[in-house]
């Protein structure tokens, strides 16, 4: 597959996009948000689940999804395409719950492994051949992959053998706990079963990978360590995503989402089968994973009915399809033999309105075995076109390969449109989170006026105050006139916060962008006074070490009249009546410059100036950034927009390049494989 070998400049820039959309976040309650966030979702999974995948394995087998609304016959369909029931069909709705998907047994180790969908665990149903039955679950992730009786811890290995007995742990250097006790974790591990040795020693990678290596098969290696095989772990311990096999006795407890593997040597080999939830299931995490399991497909099978042929899901992802221009097919089932000529050809016309007319049609006409209560099998001649279509474009390697570049080029395509997208809706949160700065920045400019304009008019020496500098000329405490001027300048400063908190709450009510973020921009005022107490505290100390410094330095000097007599606690007295005094202490002034001179008074006064000026200045920031910082965690940082459109910018250059030195035989392949496209079968 010439179209598809492996690209590492392309690969590198996808990689880079990938990143900065992983990084992008949109948590501010803006129009338009929710929709970025859908988009971004749909984005990481199409690049993690198929684009990237895809381009660094070109010669994996045709990955086909079924999807289609609830009751369509999805998985009658599949199990009718593989000739034995493999996903079970019933009335009960939702159906199909776990997704199901089927290969040919020389074809599993492309899906055992994280190469595609690498967010769902595994659970393989080995073949037996002593009748023996046991289910061994993959886990993806840290702690996952549980079976019955035994747990994982970090990718490590936990399983059960078929018929419970004893087990071997290869290779492993941490703990493993299964029923006989103590296993290896850390590196590859193997599982063996007593009555299974058969298929141990097949189906044991050969590449037991470790150190963060890439095996094969079972064996990739994710993170700092690996494991090997059908009964091993990934990643223990090492920093990666952790992989683990157990047997659980008829579906894997894995406490994750899962996809149950199935082979058959029946359905050939390069074409795999894909059952998914319902595209319209009532449970939202089944509608979720359809779409993220359509998205990892090279080709997406439609199935509709000819009851809901028209109704508007499975035309949102009919418009998806085309819009990413994607492999795809439809299937029009249940469809009554006397109706089928008329129903087919309205189905064709609607096609054709929405520009889809060349998109492969089938046709399944209505027969007992469509029924949920059926064996769930349709007959072969039933379903022959469409398996005649998919074993074509899996075998025929101008086919296969023009089916996965088309839909692999066809998301790489849609990118053009989707990241200014989410570039723009970067922009918009970044612009919203700095107009709600605003309003706080704005808000505490103001409330810093007030403090500045009220300590120049004096309003901190009044109440106690007051009353204590009256009593002070009249042989006043020092230490209880310094008291009640530093509660009354942190009541000031505490009046002042909350009146910028009541005027930025205020505005951030009337903006729509906070409607997430107001409630934690109040908890922040909580303890303001406290705070502000302890910061106005602090400001006195410093002050009485620069009264005492000053006064020393006069009592060396005998620069006043009573400078030798004169006490330090007397000097920060008078210091701090003049600074928050305003007018009504002219007199501390006065008085200071009699005990200390002239010049040291105006000294004293000009350095206690600074020093009040930088606690005030500190009080106040210290609260406009707390209210700030909720804000500043949920804020999206400008260069996120500038990232994006330049991972875009990289990404196309790339492509650019790539399709510059595209050979002709490459071009040919591809009008090869869009005249197959528009061929129209009827089943």
């Amino acid at each position: 597959m010439a179209t598809l070998d492996v690209r590492p400049r392309l690969i590198d820039a996808l990689s880079v996009l990938r990143d900065r959309v992983d990084a992008a976040r949109f948590p501010l309650p803006l129009r338009g948000a929710a929709r970025a966030r859908r988009n971004r979702a749909e984005l990481l999974a199409q690049l993690d689940d198929y684009v990237i995948p895809r381009l660094r394995s070109p010669q994996a087998p045709l990955l086909a999804v079924i999807g289609g609304s609830t009751g369509a016959g999805k998985s009658t369909l599949v199990n009718s395409l593989v000739g034995r029931r493999v996903s079970e069909a019933g009335v009960l709705r939702p159906t199909t719950r776990t997704p199901v998907l089927v290969c040919h047994p020389d074809d599993l180790h492309w899906f055992a492994g994280p190469r595609v969908l690498p967010q769902l665990a595994r659970v393989w149903v080995p073949e037996q051949d002593d009748g023996g039955e046991g289910v061994y679950a993959a886990g993806g992730g840290r702690g996952a992959g549980v079976g019955a009786g035994a747990r994982m811890a970090h990718g490590s290995c936990a399983g059960h053998t078929p018929h419970g007995g004893q087990r071997e742990a290869h290779a492993g250097h941490g703990p493993g706990v299964g029923p006989e006790g103590q296993g290896g974790a850390h590196g590859a591990v193997g599982v063996r079963g007593v009555g299974a040795e058969r298929k141990a020693s097949e189906l044991f990678v050969e590449e037991e990978a470790a150190g963060g290596a890439e095996g094969h098969g079972y064996g990739a290696a994710v993170g700092g360590s690996v494991a090997g095989g059908v009964y091993g772990a990934y990643g223990g311990g090492g920093g990666g995503s952790g992989v683990g096999l157990g047997r659980d006795g008829g579906g894997a407890e894995t406490g994750m989402l899962t996809v149950r593997i199935e082979t058959d040597p029946a359905l050939p080999s390069g074409l795999a089968l894909l059952d998914a939830p319902d595209i319209d299931s009532l449970v939202a995490r089944n509608r979720e994973l359809a779409a993220e399991l359509i998205c990892a497909a090279d080709v997406w099978v439609l199935v509709t009915t000819a009851a809901r042929y028209a109704d508007a899901v499975p035309w949102h992802l009919l418009r998806t399809a085309k819009e990413y221009d994607v492999t795809l097919v439809t299937v029009l089932d249940r469809v009554p033999h006397q109706m089928a000529t008329d129903i087919s050809g309205r189905y064709a016309e609607l096609l054709q309105r929405a520009g889809l007319g060349h998109v492969p049609r089938f046709t399944i006409p209505e027969l007992p075995e469509s029924a949920g209560g059926g064996s769930g099998l349709l007959p072969a001649t039933a379903v022959a076109a469409l398996r005649g279509w998919l074993e074509r474009h899996a075998q025929d390697p101008v086919a296969r390969a023009a089916a996965a570049e088309r839909t692999a080029a066809g998301v790489i395509a849609s990118l053009r449109s989707r990241m200014p997208a989410l570039a723009g809706a970067a922009a918009a949160q970044h612009a919203a989170a700095l107009r709600l700065a605003g309003r706080v920045e704005e808000a505490y400019e103001r409330a810093a006026e007030r403090v500045r304009q009220e300590v120049a008019a004096g309003e901190v020496l009044s109440g106690d105050a007051r009353a204590h500098w009256r009593d002070h000329g009249l042989d006043g405490r020092s230490d209880e006139l310094l008291d009640a001027l530093t509660d009354g300048l942190t009541s000031l400063l505490t009046c002042a916060v909350d009146e910028a908190d009541e005027r930025a709450a205020a505005a951030w009510r009337r903006d729509p962008a906070a409607a997430e973020v107001s409630l934690a921009a109040a908890e922040g005022a909580s303890g303001a006074g406290g705070r502000l107490g302890v910061i106005v505290r602090r400001w006195r100390r410093c002050l009485e070490e620069l009264a005492e410094e000053e006064t020393r330095e006069a009592r060396a000097g005998q620069a006043g009249e009573r400078a030798g007599s004169v006490e330090p606690e007397e000097s920060a007295a008078l210091l701090a009546t003049a600074l928050l005094g305003g007018r009504r202490a002219r007199t501390a002034g006065e008085n200071l410059a009699d005990l200390l001179g002239a010049q040291t008074a105006l000294r004293l006064c000009e350095r206690g100036g600074r020093l009040l000026a930088t606690y005030l200045e500190r009080a106040l920031d210290g609260e406009r950034e707390r209210r700030l910082a909720p804000l500043d965690q949920l804020t999206v940082p400008l260069d996120q927009q500038a990232e994006l459109i330049a991972a875009l910018s990289v990404l196309q250059r790339e492509k650019q390049r790539e399709t510059e030195h595209e050979p002709r035989q490459e071009r040919q392949t591809d009008e090869r494989a869009r005249a197959m496209q528009k061929e129209e079968v009827s089943g």
